[in-house]
């Protein structure tokens, strides 16, 4: 009897340890598929964004212009960091982005490449190095990736260059197109308004987004068109569509660093959301060093040698 019970003793222990150790493994396999999928883009490539879209996943694009709010942008987590022309506005204080040159993007996308280890970089080609002739857009796209590193470049425009993309693409290197309110040409159309409300350029707007993926472009920025027609383009291409006061129905947003950071007060379209208030808060510190200075509170005893 005694016997009986030792067996059946042991043997409810060896399943309790089996059943046990089930669950410890069980466990540590899911949380090794969980550290998977946390981790699954260690490094976003124009492929993940590819799949972001096919898996219904948003991708979130943010501007950079120098080493250190690239490096806190991409510890941040965003997918794809533009080094935009937009610098030229931002930084360089010019009041459009025509300006800027190829050596200033190319100073500037360099730093951004320095502090990033996770997003993808696109850098735009800059106005007057790509529009005119399809072998200077090509040489303009290979400075880029080679003297700062960049993954892409982004090009506005549609069908009217064409040839650029093509021969930049053909050339192994990977092409954004950027289509609806194009600013290189803000000249052209002698305002910033919403573009592609009448149906002529819709069409036209459409029939570009279709042949930018034709051509092999890995993506496209639709700026400040109406909602409905970037939604209609996000579900006519099979490549992600990235909006910028192009409603919420594409597959992922850009903004300006600076504008969401509340650095600029002065730009505020409807489209842009702010998350802090930079302005104020940079004012406010830098008002209180300086007072410190006056009053000869700065540097107090601990912070000298």
């Amino acid at each position: 009897m005694c016997h009986i019970a030792n067996s059946d003793t042991l043997s409810y222990l060896n399943k309790a340890k089996n059943n046990f150790y089930d669950i410890k493994l069980k466990k540590l396999l899911l949380q090794t598929r969980m550290s998977k999928a946390t981790n699954k883009y260690s490094r976003i490539t124009t492929r993940t964004l590819t799949e972001m879209k096919a898996k219904g996943e948003k991708i979130a694009m943010l501007t950079a212009y120098d080493y250190t709010m690239a490096g806190i942008i991409d510890k941040a987590g965003i997918d794809v960091i533009l080094v935009g022309d937009s610098v030229s506005n931002v930084v360089a204080g010019h009041e459009t982005t025509l300006p800027i040159t190829l050596d200033q993007m190319i100073y500037h996308a360099s730093s951004v490449v320095r502090g990033v280890k996770r997003a993808l970089i696109i850098v735009d080609l800059p106005f007057g190095t790509y529009q005119a002739d399809s072998k200077e857009a090509l040489r303009s796209a290979i400075r880029i990736m080679k003297e700062a590193g960049a993954h892409a470049v982004k090009l506005e425009g549609g069908s009217q260059i064409q040839d650029s993309i093509e021969r930049i693409i053909q050339a192994g290197i990977p092409v954004m197109g950027h289509l609806g309110l194009t600013p290189q040409s803000i000249y052209k159309f002698g305002t910033y308004n919403v573009r592609a409300k009448e149906d002529s350029e819709a069409e036209q707007l459409i029939i570009d987004a279709q042949m930018l993926e034709k051509v092999g472009c890995f993506g496209i920025v639709l700026e400040k068109i109406p909602a409905k027609l970037a939604k209609k383009v996000a579900h006519m291409v099979n490549i992600p569509i990235i909006g910028i006061g192009a409603g919420a129905q594409v597959d992922g947003q850009v903004l300006v660093l600076n504008d969401i950071l509340g650095m600029n007060k002065e730009f505020s379209p409807r489209f842009l959301r702010r998350y802090l208030n930079l302005d104020d808060e940079i004012t406010k510190a830098i008002k209180s060093y300086a007072n410190d200075v006056k009053k000869q509170d700065f540097p107090n005893n601990k912070e000298q040698y």
